[in-house]
Formats: structure tokens, sequence, C-alpha cells
């Protein structure tokens, strides 16, 4: 039973997450244009939203460059600069201060979500449930530097860094990589799946126009006219 949930959370899930985010967001976007939006509460109240966006914001780019670029870079590339043990120390103390800046934005949002009357009464269901999901894996992404400093060799680093490449070059056995792995970094790979199946379904989609927004713009074909007044 075991190898089996293994199999699945690990060799499976990440492509039936991608699958989701894939074809709910194509089909949410093509039927409900209107909802696709962040659905910014800053109107209503702008207390803590300042500190607490451009804090989280600033930390989650950060920590998400840093899990793209550690977990997809080769092996033989990065041994020419460093060791592996090297690598895992840089990726724990970078993503360590960038986790607590994020961690401290988010504490900001959830209190302002929460438990202020004007912001709670509009939010919806999906809303709380990404932000404390979102909390709940920055907080296991922070829990996984403790486990990580009782074994300072990267072997962990290089384990994580094969599924993750197995997994995006459709390669069999990347289940194999983390069967071992602590508890800690399983959960933790599992929330970030999920939250890839809740993208289309939450505001969440925010990001992906954030992304393809300058791409469009500078790719549009003519000038935009603006007129004068007069």
């Amino acid at each position: 039973m075991e190898i089996f949930i293994n199999d699945f959370f690990f060799g499976y899930y990440p492509y039936i997450a991608v699958i989701v985010l894939i074809v709910g967001s194509a089909i949410r976007y093509d039927r409900d244009q209107y909802t696709w939006k962040a659905d910014s509460s800053q109107l209503l109240r702008k207390k803590d939203m300042r500190w607490g966006s451009n804090l989280f914001h600033i930390g989650i780019i950060a920590v998400l460059a840093g899990h793209f670029v550690g977990l997809l870079t080769p092996e033989w590339l990065y041994h020419y600069v460093m060791t592996a043990a090297t690598k895992q120390m840089i990726a724990m103390v970078v993503g360590g201060v960038f986790g607590v800046v994020c961690l401290v934005g988010m504490l900001l949002l959830i209190r302002r979500r929460l438990f202020d009357p004007r912001i709670r009464a509009t939010s919806k269901f999906s809303d709380i449930l990404v932000l404390l999901l979102i909390f709940a894996q920055l907080l296991l992404g922070l829990m996984t530097i403790f486990v990580s400093a009782s074994h300072l060799d990267g072997s962990s680093m290089i384990r994580l860094a094969n599924w993750a490449q197995y997994i995006v070059t459709f390669r069999s056995g990347a289940a194999d990589f983390v069967l071992n792995e602590h508890i800690i970094f399983k959960l933790h790979i599992v929330f970030g799946l999920t939250l890839l199946v809740l993208f289309p379904f939450s505001r969440l989609v925010h990001i992906a126009s954030g992304i393809s927004a300058p791409i469009r713009y500078i790719m549009r074909k003519g000038y935009q006219i603006v007129r004068k007044r007069g």
C-alpha cells in the first residue's frame, strides 16, 4: 500500500495536476473571462495590504524561482561551480530568508482576510481555502530547512531534483526517488501539486495574466492610439 500511495502521488498526481490546471484554465477563460481576475479587496480597506502584499509577493517569487532553478538544474551542470552540499546550504539560507519574508506578508494578509469584517464578508470559500493552503505550504517549506539541517551532504536535494527532472521529461521511475524521503518533503510536494489543481477554480488564475500581459503587450500588432484632450 505504501508503494502504491507513493507511486500515485509522486508518479501520477503531478501529471493529473498539470492536466487539470491546463484544461480547467482553458475552460474557465473561454466560459467566464469576467471572473479571470485577482478580486483585489484593496478598495475595501488598505490596512495591511501594502506591506502584506508586497512582502508576500517578493518572498513567494524568490522562493518559486529558487525551486525552479534548484530542482531543474542538472547535477552535472552546477558541479562546475559548487558541490551538492554547497547548493543545499545556499538553498537553506536563501530559501529561509525569503520564506520568512513571505511568511510575514502571509500573516498580515491572513489577519486582514479572516478578521476584518468587511473583507471577510466579501471573501469566497475558495479565497480562504487557497490562502490557508499556501500558508500551510509555506510552513512545510520552512520546516524542510530543519530536516535538511540533519544531513548537509546534499543527498536529499539530489534525489528531489532527480524526481522533478524525471517528471518534466516524462521518464518512468520518478516516484522511486522520494520513496524514502522525509514526510515533510512529501507533504510539501503534495500540497504544491494540490495548489496546481485548485489554480483554475480560484483567484490564482491572475498569476497567468501577470505573466502573459507583458508578452501580449510587446507582441501587439499595432500601436495604441491616444488622442489629445481638447
